[in-house]
């Protein structure tokens, strides 16, 4: 077997030397790994400090917040400034934020104030780190083996999620959680400085612009100019919505009332990792001509968790139903990620992709917020069969928008700007678009 050295992988060979793919894949699981055990390590420091499930709700929702925020704002920066330095700010950002989180929580100093101010300090690095790191990646790859490269980074972030959480949680069980922020802190030290090095020459400069709000017209007009573009962002601002309540709120009380407490409902979390990997494995094998009829054929399976927590089914038939969702939402993912680098201009990528992201995110603490009212209203049953039904609907009817049905992948790509290709196909096949 030859080594990765001397023969590289196809998804890094149209790269040039894969240089940049491969330092935004290692500084991301880097970051994974950190952030998602600092996740459960915030929870628990809020509760070691006298807190109670209310307060970590204040403190999750403290994150949320200016994310929703500045989203925006974000992606109009990153296409407005060079994107590896936004990131690196970002990242620096939350460094010092999570390291001073760690300190109070180790000195035993951590207030709720200080957790919730702290919290939406990383919420606000992630608001203008997403979309730059989103353009970033989609501007490192070119040819027909960027859907390849997209599936690898996935499935390397998806790995790196599941390794986060359980050594998050091994850390906490034998140390104080503070420690577990202040490795999250380290992360995004050695992350920025690995994203300090991206080579950003091959990205043409951008014109000069009118200002702020004329990028975030500009972005808007994108999104509003595409059909299947703005279709799959609404679709999404209610599907997001409706699995977040799902599993946020009635997957833990099912799990508690039905199943038998909250270890099954950590094997069916892990059964959806799992399915992550596996489907961005086959992404990485199998290319769909029709991009967004596959992507959003494979939508319709997310409604089964909630059908399978309704009835609700057991241990083994729950993990079973989350790891086909897991397998389906990254041919969603994957599929998606490449119709945006098809047909999106470069410089308008990460404008594009904050409209996506806040699509997705907008609704979320509403849907959360409104599941217990419904609950009470309804049942819990119907509520979730309620879910169900809302994602099935939504998807069906953005297969009746002809661009999702009829865009199809270009074998081959000419050997001219993104600006141009996107021009291309918006003559040749009346489909333009993509991100989510």
């Amino acid at each position: 077997m030859t080594s990765a050295a001397s023969s590289p992988s196809p998804a890094l060979r149209s790269l040039p030397e894969g240089r940049n793919f491969g330092l935004l894949t290692a500084a991301a699981i880097i970051t994974s790994l950190g952030t998602n055990g600092a996740l459960i390590a915030a929870a628990f420091a809020v509760l070691e400090s006298g807190g109670d499930g209310g307060d970590v709700g204040l403190v999750a929702a403290a994150r949320t917040a200016p994310l929703v925020l500045f989203l925006l704002i974000g992606g109009a920066v990153a296409d407005r400034l060079p994107r590896h330095r936004v990131m690196v700010a970002a990242n620096t950002l939350n460094c010092a934020s999570q390291a001073v989180f760690a300190w109070l929580v180790l000195t035993g100093d951590a207030e709720l104030w200080h957790m919730m101010v702290l919290t939406a300090l990383c919420g606000t690095g992630q608001a203008f780190f997403g979309p730059a790191a989103e353009g970033m990646l989609m501007s490192s790859v070119s040819g027909e083996q960027a859907a390849r490269a997209f599936a690898f980074f996935r499935m390397s972030m998806h790995g790196a999620a599941i390794g986060g959480a359980a050594l998050g949680g091994a850390m906490i069980a034998a140390m104080d959680p503070g420690w577990v922020l202040a490795v999250d802190a380290a992360a995004f030290a050695v992350a920025g400085a690995l994203r300090a090095f991206l080579d950003v020459s091959h990205i043409p400069a951008r014109a000069p612009g009118g200002g702020l709000l004329a990028d975030l017209r500009d972005g808007w007009q994108e999104v509003v100019g595409r059909p299947w573009l703005w279709a799959v962002v609404l679709q999404f601002s209610v599907v997001v919505a409706v699995v977040g309540a799902a599993e946020a709120v009635y997957g833990p009380l099912v799990a508690r009332d039905e199943l038998g407490g909250a270890r099954p409902w950590g094997f069916a979390l892990a059964a959806f990792g799992v399915g992550t990997l596996g489907g961005a494995l086959l992404m990485m094998r199998w290319k769909p001509r029709r991009l967004l009829l596959a992507g959003t054929l494979c939508v319709f399976p997310l409604a089964l968790p909630s059908a399978g927590l309704a009835i609700p089914l057991p241990v083994a038939g729950l993990c079973a139903v989350m790891f086909v969702t897991g397998v389906a939402i990254e041919v969603f993912g994957v599929s998606w990620m490449t119709a945006l680098h098809q047909e999106i201009p470069e410089e308008k990528l990460s404008r594009v992709a904050a409209y996506d992201w806040f699509g997705s995110v907008a609704m979320v603490p509403l849907a959360t917020a409104a599941a217990g009212p419904v609950e009470t209203l309804v049942g819990r049953s119907e509520a979730l069969w309620g879910c169900a039904a809302l994602i099935v609907l939504v998807t069906a009817g953005v297969l009746f928008v002809p661009d999702v049905r009829n865009l199809t992948r270009r074998s081959l790509v000419k050997q001219v700007s993104v600006p141009e290709r996107s021009r291309e196909s918006a003559d040749a096949e009346g489909a333009v678009g993509g991100l989510g």
